[in-house]
C-alpha cells in the first residue's frame, strides 16, 4: 500500500468489521434523524450492534489495539440508547 502523503506516517487499515459495525451505527443515528425508521426497529438494531460488540471487548484473544476501537464504539452506541430511551 503506498502513502499518499509521505509527511504523515502510514496508518494501519481499520479493521472491515469495525468500519462496518461503526457504518451501521451511523446509519441507525441518520434513520433516526430522519423518522424514517421506528424507535422500537431502532432499538432492537442498537441491542443487537451493542451484544455483538460486548462480546468483541471481552475476547482474551482480540489484540489490544483493536479493543480501543471496539470500546470505542460500544460507548457510541450505548449513547445512541440513550438518546433513543432504553
Amino acid at each position: 500500500m503506498t502513502n499518499p502523503d509521505p509527511t504523515k506516517p502510514k496508518q494501519e487499515p481499520a479493521s472491515p468489521e469495525l468500519d462496518h459495525l461503526h457504518d451501521a451505527l451511523d446509519h441507525v443515528d441518520t434513520l433516526l434523524s430522519s423518522g424514517n425508521i421506528a424507535v422500537s426497529a431502532a432499538k432492537g438494531i442498537l441491542y443487537s450492534l451493542i451484544e455483538t460488540l460486548g462480546a468483541l471487548v471481552g475476547d482474551p484473544d482480540l489484540p489490544e489495539h483493536s479493543r480501543a476501537g471496539y470500546e470505542g464504539l460500544l460507548e457510541t452506541a450505548r449513547e445512541l440508547r440513550v438518546k433513543v430511551g432504553k
